[in-house]
């Protein structure tokens, strides 16, 4: 009865229309009030608890702040040169060379509609412009922009991490090879189609010129080293890394590329201008422009953003929090997973539920909501059956990449119909060739574990030694 309620009450509220963070909180103080014998001050501590007993959450914050920054500071403009630059002459490579540049920007900003939103408004009128159809442009890009969830650093990964009490690193880990995997996929299905429609290719600029390009994209390109090498390496927790990552990206946007603050349109060196006199002239400046960027409009408004968008989700797992902790004292997880082993049902068709279940939930809620409700409850039949954890991650988070292209929530179709200007069932025509590949990854990621696991294992092995 309790675990009847608890539903009923939260997908009613879902269907009037209620914020998702508000069902989940309001479903698990209904139910408490009726069923339990918890007080409603243990809720006031649960919703503390949530946040501030998962030291893991606190780098989501920073990783969105890295995010905004290098989203407004034309680090994606950069990048997209480097990859044009790099495989722009194979044919049908300006499409392939999107493809990279989501790749190169997914593992600086750990957020998918933010890869669409920087990528995607440069590169689509590109790609037209070139003579690619729109469609094939707008789907490229919508489902490559999945890569931001995929590969790490990922504010999706971090919230299963929290979810389950699995190592955050690990997860990273575990996504590194999926994500290159995926991205290679949809290269080779580039080119493929791009041999059939006889699609154009870029000229090749020159050993000089791809040189030129990857040196000015080597400040955004420094932060995967940085956040990945020192996560990877032992040097820093996610956490940590995920503080330096938003300093780092403050520093190379205001700075560095000086598109946003008081330095913006601050060339590094004036025409006639002799070197010595530029560094002296750069880092007065730039002591001048720190604390100036503090009160600077642009800077703030970045900040805010950020704030935003980080107290919304921060919102959403706190009640999702209560959610589970709902589930956990009612022993709902532990009752469905003595029933799904009682049936003897084997890993394998287990795996078949869980997808189905998960691109159920993505057509009609938020990934990290999806994963908050639905982890405390996949994750002890996941360990009865022996299944690991670190691999149901990774096939949850593929799930959820799917999840970004499917109606009516589908957050990355809102992203590019607003880019491209056209209207929702054009843009999920536009991705529906491009969404069979992603099933069909998703079925080699569940039942083939070790894409996911060797790195993880590997680095084990490693440091063992």
């Amino acid at each position: 009865m309790t675990t009847a309620a608890l539903f009923i009450i939260l997908f009613a509220c879902m269907f009037m229309g209620m914020p998702i963070a508000i069902a989940l909180g309001l479903s698990s103080v209904a139910t408490i009030l009726m069923f339990s014998h918890d007080s409603l001050a243990s809720i006031s501590l649960k919703l503390f608890e949530a946040t501030s007993e998962h030291y893991t959450l606190l780098a989501i914050p920073f990783f969105i702040l890295s995010s905004a920054f290098l989203s407004t500071g034309g680090v994606a403009k950069r990048l997209i040169n480097f990859a044009v630059d790099s495989v722009g002459h194979i044919r049908g490579g300006l499409a392939m060379a999107s493809v990279l540049a989501c790749m190169l920007f997914a593992a600086v900003s750990g957020s998918s509609p933010a890869t669409v939103a920087a990528i995607g408004t440069i590169v689509i009128a590109g790609m037209v412009r070139s003579g690619y159809p729109e469609s094939f442009a707008a789907g490229v890009i919508a489902n490559a922009g999945t890569l931001g969830i995929l590969i790490p650093p990922s504010i999706v990964m971090l919230v299963y991490a929290a979810a389950t009490e699995v190592s955050a690193s690990r997860m990273f880990m575990a996504g590194f090879i999926p994500g290159l995997m995926m991205g290679g996929i949809l290269m080779i299905a580039i080119y493929i189609a791009a041999r059939i429609m006889k699609l154009p290719a870029e000229p090749f600029p020159g050993v000089a010129k791809l040189g030129k390009s990857f040196l000015i994209a080597l400040g955004g390109l420094m932060l995967i080293i940085i956040v990945l090498g020192s996560i990877y390496g032992g040097i820093a927790s996610p956490t940590e890394a995920a503080a330096v990552a938003a300093v780092y990206a403050y520093m190379v946007s205001v700075l560095g590329y000086r598109d946003i603050g008081p330095m913006k349109g601050i060339a590094w060196r004036n025409e006639g201008e002799a070197l010595a006199s530029a560094v002296v002239r750069n880092l007065l400046q730039m002591l001048w422009a720190i604390p100036k960027s503090i009160r600077h409009p642009e800077v703030r408004k970045v900040i805010l953003d950020a704030s935003k968008v980080s107290l919304m989700l921060l919102f959403i797992i706190a009640n999702a929090m209560l959610f589970a902790h709902v589930l956990t004292t009612e022993r709902i997880p532990h009752q469905i997973a003595e029933t799904i082993v009682h049936w003897g049902l084997p890993a394998w068709g287990f795996l078949i539920v869980v997808n189905i279940l998960l691109l159920i939930a993505g057509n009609f809620m938020e990934p990290s909501a999806i994963l908050l409700i639905m982890a405390p409850i996949l994750f002890p039949i996941a360990m009865k059956l022996g299944i690991d954890p670190i691999h149901l991650g990774i096939i949850m988070v593929v799930n959820m990449e799917i999840g970004m292209l499917t109606p009516p929530v589908g957050l990355n179709l809102f992203v590019t119909a607003g880019i491209t200007g056209k209207n929702m069932i054009w843009v999920i025509k536009a991705c529906l060739p491009w969404l069979s590949l992603l099933l069909m990854f998703l079925m080699l990621i569940t039942y083939v574990p070790q894409i996911s696991l060797f790195l993880p294992e590997y680095i084990d092995q490693l440091k063992g030694y």
